[in-house]
């Protein structure tokens, strides 16, 4: 059996639709149609219902699906068994691809200085830097497209998958030198009145500002959401309101003056987890990658 129809088979499973199951795989969504009817050809059983609101698993393919991972899994093994034998077992070196999704902000900052010296130091490890959000990490990790995954958030409560909170991020919020509130303390009333620019839905400490923000009494601030924290920042640093970055974010910019810090209500720091699927193997890349990253950010556990 073609272990390429086994993970579009747990892909579809994972993400619920052929349109998101093929935006994941990188194909067209008629290539993954095409194989999963095949494998469901190759079983004599349907492994989908296909519903309007997307795909549900039969109890085929539930009773199938922890297998399919399993066999993917072991072809993962014998990869990295087959790469490591072709090397030198005396250098030390890991071989190999590894995949880390991670939010922008960790992305922007931290994380490529952590990756350039894992390219220095393992020069046959390819470590692929993939920006996503909270809810795209875990399916890429559900999927297998991804390895490994940085979280900023306070945890990572699904079942399927393990996290180690490795660092903390403070947080700062910032205006531009010549708003009214820079380098001024602040309480909710007075930033309940304002704007902010604040990273997309999805982001813990964004969703979190925004709900204390409604919430305070005679609120009236105006919310804008954005994918990018470049353009966060940029509309900040124009003097169109304020926002609250994790302070390696802008730290750059206050040190230049282009922004200032807003002395608002004390927002405890947003923990960086490291997960990883429970049941899924790491490869030897991955370990390295995980113990460089865990070094890069200070290790707390």
């Amino acid at each position: 059996m073609d272990t390429r129809l086994l993970r579009t088979f747990v892909t579809l499973a994972r993400t619920g639709s052929f349109t998101a199951a093929a935006r994941s795989l990188h194909l067209a969504q008629s290539t993954v149609t095409v194989q999963i009817r095949t494998l469901e050809k190759e079983l004599g059983t349907p492994l989908f219902d296909r519903m309007p609101s997307g795909t549900v698993l039969t109890r085929a393919g539930l009773r199938l699906l922890e297998e399919a991972e399993e066999v993917l899994d072991a072809m993962a093994r014998l990869r990295a068994t087959a790469t490591a034998a072709q090397g030198d077992p005396a250098s030390g070196l890991v071989e190999g691809q590894v995949a880390v999704g991670a939010g922008d902000s960790l992305c922007s900052s931290r994380l490529p200085g952590a990756i350039a010296a894992l390219r220095r130091d393992h020069p046959r490890l390819d470590v692929h830097l993939d920006a996503v959000g909270t809810a795209a990490a875990v399916d890429g990790l559900r999927t297998g497209r991804l390895d490994l995954a940085l979280l900023l958030e306070p945890e990572v409560a699904e079942h399927d998958l393990l996290a180690c909170r490795i660092a903390s991020e403070p947080l700062t919020y910032v205006a531009a030198p010549g708003h009214p509130l820079a380098g001024r303390v602040a309480g909710w009333d007075e930033l309940a009145r304002e704007s902010f620019f604040v990273h997309e839905e999805g982001c813990s400490y964004s969703d979190r500002l925004v709900r204390t923000l409604l919430g305070a009494p005679g609120a009236r601030p105006r919310i804008t959401r954005f994918g990018s924290i470049d353009a966060a920042r940029s509309c900040v640093a124009a003097g169109l309101g304020l926002t609250l970055l994790p302070r390696i974010t802008v730290e750059t910019k206050l040190a230049e003056g282009r922004l200032a810090a807003v002395d608002g209500p004390e927002t405890p720091p947003v923990p960086v987890q490291l997960v990883r699927h429970r049941r899924r193997w790491v490869s030897p890349g991955a370990r390295v990658v995980a113990e460089a990253l865990t070094q890069a950010f200070g290790g707390e556990s």
